[in-house]
This record gives C-alpha cells, sequence and structure tokens, in this order.
C-alpha cells in the first residue's frame, strides 16, 4: 500500500460554508466542531456556515480553518478509510497537521490558535502592515531576498520555484513591489497585493513571540511530541524533532520567522508522492505542481469521494 501524506492550507484559504457538507453528513464533523465550540465559548460552525464577518477576523479565522479542516480529517478517516502517516501545513496549517498526526490535542491547539490569532492581529495597527505575492518562472530568489533585506522588508513565505511572499510596513512593501515589477518587466513577473490585516511572518510579529510561547509551555504538557516527528516544521524546513521542547521553539519562531513551505514540501514529497491537501480551499496544489508533483485536493464531499475512491490510501 503506497504511503500517504495529509497537507494543510492556512489563513487565507477560508470561505463560508466551509466544511458544512461534512457537518451535515458525519457526526465525527459534528463532534468536532461542537468540541472547538465547547473550548472557545463560541459558535464556530455559526461563523463557518453563515454571513458572519468574523470569518475574515484573524482570531475567529485561525481556529474556524483548524475546525474545519480537522472535521473533515476525521470523516475522511471514518468513513473513507483515509490514513495518512505523513503531515504538513502551511503556517496556521502547521496546527492542523499536529492535530492530524496525535501530537497536539485538538481542543488545545483550537484554544492555542484563537490566542496565536488575537495576538497577531494586536501586534500591529490595522492597515499599517503589507503584503505580497512575487511570481515568476525561473524566479531569482537570491536576487529578491537581497532587494528585500535592502527594502526593510521580509520574505514571510517561501512557497514554491515560482513564488515567495513579502511582508512588512504597507509602505516599504508597495515601494518594493513597484521596484520588483520595473526591474523584472521582461521576465514576466507578476507582483500581487495579498488583503491582509497585518504584516504576517515578519519582524513586526516579533514582540509576539514572548507572549505566545509562553502559552505554549503552559499547555506543553499536553503534547504527545514523539508523535510530531512525521510533521513538518515551517520554521526549520524540516520534519519536527519529537520533543517537546521542539515544538515550542519551532511554534513560537514560526511566527515571525519565514514559512519554509518549498523545504517542507521537498521533505514530504521524500517520504511520499500520495498527497492530499485537505481545506476549504487548494492553495497548496499549485506548489506542489511547480514541483512536478500533482495533489489531490479535497474541499468538500464531492470531491472526496471522486479523489478517494480512486486512490489507494
Amino acid at each position: 500500500m503506497s504511503i500517504v501524506a495529509a497537507v494543510f492550507p492556512g489563513q487565507g484559504a477560508q470561505r463560508k460554508g466551509m466544511a458544512s457538507d461534512f457537518h451535515e453528513r458525519f457526526p465525527e464533523a459534528r463532534h468536532v466542531f461542537e468540541v472547538a465550540s465547547d473550548a472557545l465559548s463560541f459558535n464556530v460552525a455559526e461563523i463557518c456556515h453563515r454571513d458572519d464577518p468574523r470569518l475574515d477576523m484573524t482570531e475567529f479565522t485561525q481556529p474556524c480553518i483548524l475546525t474545519a479542516e480537522i472535521a473533515m480529517l476525521e470523516s475522511l478517516k471514518k468513513h473513507f478509510g483515509f490514513k495518512p502517516e505523513y503531515f504538513g501545513g502551511h503556517s496556521l496549517g502547521e496546527y492542523a497537521a499536529l492535530v492530524a498526526a496525535g501530537a497536539i490535542p485538538f481542543d488545545i491547539a483550537v484554544r492555542l490558535v484563537h490566542i496565536r490569532g488575537k495576538l497577531m492581529q494586536s501586534s500591529a495597527p490595522l492597515g499599517m502592515g503589507g503584503m505580497a505575492a512575487v511570481i515568476m518562472e525561473n524566479l531569482p530568489r537570491d536576487e529578491i531576498i537581497k532587494e528585500t533585506e535592502k527594502a526593510g522588508v521580509d520574505i514571510a513565505n517561501d512557497n514554491s520555484p515560482m513564488q515567495i511572499v513579502i511582508s512588512g510596513e504597507k509602505n516599504k512593501v508597495d515601494a518594493l513591489c513597484l521596484a520588483l515589477s520595473t526591474k523584472y518587466s521582461d521576465r514576466g513577473i507578476r507582483v500581487v497585493p495579498l488583503v491582509v490585516s497585518a504584516p504576517f511572518h515578519s519582524r513586526h510579529m516579533k514582540e509576539v513571540e514572548k507572549k505566545f510561547g509562553n502559552v505554549l509551555k503552559e499547555h506543553g504538557d499536553s503534547f504527545a511530541a514523539d508523535k510530531a516527528a512525521c510533521v513538518t516544521s515551517n520554521f526549520t524546513g524540516t520534519f519536527h524533532k519529537g520533543s517537546r521542547e521542539d515544538i515550542v521553539d519551532a511554534l513560537t519562531r514560526q511566527i515571525s520567522g519565514r514559512v519554509r513551505w518549498r523545504d517542507n514540501m521537498a521533505a514530504i514529497m521524500d517520504k511520499s508522492k500520495n498527497i492530499f491537501e485537505i481545506g476549504p480551499n487548494r492553495p497548496l496544489g499549485g506548489f506542489f505542481k511547480a514541483c512536478g508533483i500533482s495533489v489531490q485536493s479535497i474541499i468538500d464531499v464531492r470531491s472526496a469521494e471522486r479523489a478517494l475512491s480512486k486512490a489507494t490510501v
């Protein structure tokens, strides 16, 4: 039987109605939503499935996405025989990966990301930060990193051979976007501003890390750290080492650190080419495609039926 890997998208993948069909059909999904609501003292299903503006507020977005992804996963395990052995997640998605591996209990994880979202949002005044995706075939990564450093901006995500994301003060990000668009105009560059509430994965998140690190330490006794060894770390780019200290350090430093997703993909592809993306949207599939790997994306029950009926899982 082929080894299976599961990957989970992060913030930005949210959409109204996410996991609603799983919630309607499978008791396992409903149970996950109930656990989340009990842990957070607000109705997570209501935010996910109705026209609720809180879905795009970071402190709510993060626990809602995590809940939707774990609700989907538990349903896939029970009703489709889905049994992944390796896991990865992009930014917030790393928490879904750690829950999926059994390294962090779900009720603890959903509390952690709710606090994480609050702290990240509070780190910068609304409108102060900006982010943008830089997309180009044969991306001159080293050149662009140098340009970014000179501009006082940070690389937030190293997503694929064709894409990186920059993050920082909005005026500096806007100026860098213009400079890059001009410099590489003859090479087909696309610079796409992202709609964000803060400059995530940048130096401006640094003040959050100590506070959140303390929160992680408070919950560390609940971690089954050895199970994290099959989960990739955004911060290091490799698999977690399997110790509690490693999990706390990696998740703490991930907040202001670069998401080394290109390295995460390489680590996962070294273990398995049978990879499934599980989440409300499918942003990670394109990143794997740029690496020459086709990933099956599960965004609803219909796509699960289509993907898993023909797959070896």
